[in-house]
C-alpha cells in the first residue's frame, strides 16, 4: 500500500455530512491585516455555517461582508485516521428579524450564555474535504520510528 492509498479527497455532500457532526470548528479571518483563527461552536443551516456570538465581538466587526474560511476536523492519533473540511465563503451578520427569530430556535446554541447574540452566516461558496485512513491495523505507539 502506498502512502497515497490512505488519503483521498471528499465530495461536497460527504464533507458537509461530516462537518455537521463536529462540535467545534475554527473560523479563519483577518484581524489588523494579520491572519487570525478562533475556535467556535457552530451549526449548519442547509449548507451555510452559522455562528452565534456577542454583538460586541471583534469577530463580528472583522468578518461582516468579507470572505473567511471555516475548518473543522476529527482525528484519531492512534490509528492515524480522520478527516478535515474547509468551507470558504462570504460571512455576513444576519439582520432580517424573521431569520434571526428562526435561527434563535434552530441555530447554534452558544456554549456561553449570550444576551442578544448575533448570528453570523458563512456561505459555502467552496467546500473541500479530505480523509486520511491509516494503514489497516496500524496503531501508533510512542516509540514508532525510533531505533
Amino acid at each position: 500500500m502506498s502512502r497515497n492509498d490512505t488519503f483521498h479527497a471528499l465530495g461536497r455532500q460527504e464533507s458537509l455530512r461530516l462537518l455537521a457532526k463536529a462540535p467545534i470548528g475554527r473560523v479563519v479571518y483577518t484581524r489588523q491585516a494579520l491572519p487570525a483563527v478562533l475556535p467556535v461552536d457552530f451549526s449548519l443551516d442547509r449548507d451555510a455555517v452559522l455562528l452565534c456570538t456577542s454583538p460586541d465581538s471583534d469577530l463580528v466587526r472583522a468578518v461582516d461582508g468579507v470572505v473567511v474560511a471555516f475548518e473543522a476536523d476529527e482525528f484519531d492519533a492512534g490509528t492515524r485516521s480522520g478527516w478535515s473540511v474547509v468551507v470558504t465563503g462570504r460571512a455576513s451578520v444576519v439582520t432580517d428579524p424573521a431569520e434571526r427569530e428562526r435561527l434563535a430556535r434552530a441555530g447554534p446554541v452558544p456554549w456561553m450564555p449570550l444576551r442578544d447574540g448575533v448570528f453570523v452566516r458563512i456561505e459555502s461558496e467552496m467546500v473541500t474535504g479530505r480523509e486520511l485512513r491509516g494503514p489497516h491495523g496500524y496503531r501508533w505507539t510512542p516509540d514508532d520510528g525510533r531505533d
